[in-house]
């Protein structure tokens, strides 16, 4: 079975997907690494180069590939991943996938991206915390149509990467 984490940038799901691919012994693999590496540059780079159309073809590209290739993984999707291309559905028609959402509040979000904005290219323009606030809630809005068909939900507010795979590892049970 391969194990999908998405939710907004911010929600962990990098981290929570390394701890539950140690706790469950599977492989793990991040989709905007996979893209690093296959474009030589970075998601920045990529951004500046060549603009976000193309960022985002080559993340549908590379998602398949990845589901295609690869087995009993868990894989951490970008944050916008799920709402473009026909991603989502590309994940449910997979036999053997599970998609979780990591779910985490505006408010924890803020925090959390404020300080690491300039690592964000679709973040690195906002100066304020307030700017950001009002930038993450108008995307959590358009995204959340998507993020909520996942397999499963976990709030993550409030919870380490060891209680958060603890709680996707007793969903999968």
């Amino acid at each position: 079975m391969n194990i999908v984490l998405i939710g907004y940038m911010g929600s962990g799901k990098s981290l929570v997907s390394k701890a539950l691919a140690t706790k469950m012994k599977l492989n793990y693999l991040d989709l905007d690494d996979y893209i690093e590496i296959q474009e030589k540059k970075t998601i920045r780079n990529i951004f500046d180069d060549h603009g976000e159309i193309y960022f985002r073809k080559k993340e549908s590209l590379c998602l398949k590939e990845m589901l295609d290739t690869y087995k009993n993984t868990i894989i951490s999707l970008g944050g916008g991943t799920p709402c473009f291309a026909g991603n989502l559905k590309t994940i449910a028609n997979k036999e053997n996938v599970k998609s979780i959402y990591l779910q985490t509040s505006l408010d924890e979000l803020t925090k959390r991206l404020f300080a690491e904005r300039n690592k964000r290219p679709l973040i690195s323009h906002v100066a304020t915390p307030s700017e950001l606030k009002d930038f993450v809630r108008k995307h959590l809005f358009e995204r959340s149509f998507y993020y909520n068909q996942a397999d499963y939900k976990v709030v993550t507010d409030h919870k380490n990467e060891d209680q958060i795979s603890e709680e996707i590892i007793s969903f999968l049970l």
